[in-house]
């Protein structure tokens, strides 16, 4: 064992010092090493084996965006009891100019002066207190918008469309037309409309008798699915005594809607029979009758009309006004001509609608004044005379002459039409008939 040691140590002593240094480091190092855990990676694998995070670009920085000015928003104001356009608008500084701007700007803008209380106003005003725009409903199916541009307001008046259903309804008259009418199921307006469309033929007043009868087809009208009212009336049937009268309606290609009969005939005359409607008769056309007041017998050239006062009178035909005023004992007077040879009389008014003066043109039907007791009057009633060339005739009984019917060049339009309705109305009245057998 001596002699190993010695050996090493002459071997050792013949290397430079230098080199012993280095390979007692190098010895040291690799019995590290193999006392190391075999998992553990040595101190250049541990170095390869991190990985430095990747270099991203920096996030740019949000571009900042300019603030938007917000515009005018539409304001909505429910109109109250006693509210006027102006005093609506008043609190959100829109001046009695602005306003009056708007309302004369377009003839359709004037119904704004009409709110009634309930009804919303939608408003767009800016920060000026400067009125820019409206929108109001005037009815559920209208919508009337007014816009200000650099030319001034423009409005417009938009409608929906109803979704229309046709209906049936039959009654006997035992009592009164609008009796009957409840009985059916139809509204007064809807029997009104019924009883002008034969006024021409029937006097509602005289010629009712009980066992009268009648029969209609007429539009129902909706919105959403829910009913909100009825139309026109299409097709009517009315049996008086021992008259049958048939209407129809029809739009002609000019776009008018008449009411024909099955000939193609108008319903309508060029006058109506009695200018006050569902008045009672209380004087008839009698040229020997003794004077109310004056007690002497003095001809009644006319027929009487008792109806309350204020009840509306209408022209019984289209013509002119040639006298509005006060005539002796005829009190407020209004003189109609119509055409060359037809002249009407309406006495004792309490006065005149408005417009009516001498040398205004009216329509049949429209409203010339309201019942009274001007002159010579014992109680309000209409006094109403018709004369031909001047001659006073009796209004009960005078024939009345036809307005025009359908043209020619249309007639066989109208009369498929007018079948189609004929054959409608038969299939709702066989239908009903069976529903009330079935009752039974």
């Amino acid at each position: 064992m001596k002699q190993f040691f010695s050996a090493v140590g002459r071997l050792v002593r013949q290397f430079p010092r230098t080199h012993l240094l280095l390979a007692m480091v190098l010895l040291g190092g690799v019995i590290i090493v193999a006392l190391q855990p075999e998992s553990a990676p040595t101190p250049k694998q541990a170095a390869k084996s991190i990985e430095l995070p990747a270099r991203t670009a920096p996030a740019p920085k949000p571009v900042e965006q300019p603030a938007v000015a917000k515009g005018p928003e539409w304001q909505t104001l429910t109109v109250k009891s006693g509210d006027s356009l102006s005093s609506l608008l008043q609190p959100l500084g829109i001046g009695a100019g602005q306003v009056y701007g708007l309302i004369n700007s377009d003839e359709k803008l004037t119904r704004l002066t009409k709110l009634r209380p309930g009804e919303q106003l939608e408003v767009l005003v800016n920060e000026d207190n400067a009125l820019r725009g409206v929108r109001y409903n005037p009815s559920r199916v209208e919508t009337l918008t007014a816009k200000l541009t650099g030319a001034g307001w423009t409005a417009r008046l938009s409608q929906r469309e109803y979704q229309k259903q046709t209906r049936f309804a039959q009654a006997e008259i035992t009592d009164s037309l609008f009796l009957a009418g409840a009985a059916a199921g139809i509204s007064d307006r809807l029997t009104m409309q019924l009883a002008e469309l034969f006024a021409w033929d029937i006097d509602f007043i005289l010629d009712i008798r009980k066992g009268d009868k009648f029969r209609v087809l007429y539009e129902e009208l909706y919105l959403d699915g829910e009913k909100v009212g009825e139309g026109d009336i299409l097709m009517a049937e009315f049996w008086n005594q021992d008259r049958h009268l048939s209407a129809f309606r029809y739009e002609t290609l000019s776009g008018d809607v008449e009411y024909l009969d099955i000939k193609g005939d108008s319903m309508r005359k060029a006058f109506i029979r009695t200018p006050v409607a569902f008045a009672r008769i209380s004087s008839r056309f009698n040229l020997g009758r003794r004077h109310p007041v004056l007690n002497t017998i003095r001809a009644h050239r006319g027929t009487d009309y008792a109806a309350p006062r204020g009840t509306p009178i209408r022209a019984a035909g289209d013509g002119k006004v040639i006298f509005a005023g006060v005539k002796g004992g005829y009190g407020n007077v209004i003189i109609l001509k119509h055409g060359q040879i037809y002249t009407t009389l309406y006495a004792h008014m309490r006065n005149f609608a408005k417009g009516i003066r001498v040398g205004k043109r009216v329509k049949q039907s429209q409203t010339i004044g309201y019942v009274g007791t001007s002159g010579l009057s014992t109680g309000p009633h209409l006094h109403y005379e018709f004369r031909i060339n001047g001659v006073h005739r009796n209004p009960q009984t005078v024939p009345l002459p036809k307005a025009r019917g359908i043209n020619d060049n249309e007639r066989s339009e109208f009369l498929i039409a007018a079948n189609r309705l004929k054959a409608q109305m038969t299939l709702f009245a066989e239908a009903a008939t069976l529903a009330s057998s079935d009752v039974f």
